[in-house]
């Protein structure tokens, strides 16, 4: 687990894997206090070019702008390195901002880390 501690401790970001898949845990409140730790996590896994890639936003209770901006910034730095991104939420913290913004439509989102993984396994 990466040491993610900042102010009160709201935000945590595990890097763990499901069948073979390696997947970014998320959870607290993503604001401009609490980013570094997705930022860098995402960088840390994305430098090693892995086939799919799932971020797992289903612990996130607030996603702000700059965490909005920091799923962008993974997935224009996914395609360059040929990894396909998908997002793990089911719930209105994250699905509404993904929605109001039109990330949704840029980057693959299913309800289960199950599911984010199925969508990035090759077929």
């Amino acid at each position: 687990m990466l040491d993610t501690s900042s102010k009160n401790d709201i935000v945590t970001v595990e890097a763990t894997s499901y069948r073979g898949v390696p997947v970014l845990a998320v959870c607290g409140e993503l604001d401009s206090t609490t980013i570094q730790p997705l930022r860098t996590g995402l960088s840390d896994q994305l430098d090693q070019r892995p086939p799919g890639l799932v971020l797992d936003l289903s612990g996130v209770t607030f996603m702000g702008s700059t965490g909005l901006q920091a799923l962008a910034d993974a997935i224009v730095r996914s395609r360059q390195s040929g990894t396909v991104l998908a997002v793990a939420a089911g719930h209105r913290a994250v699905l509404l901002p993904l929605g109001l913004t039109g990330l949704d439509g840029a980057v693959v989102v299913r309800p289960t880390v199950h599911d984010a993984v199925a969508a990035v396994l090759p077929r």
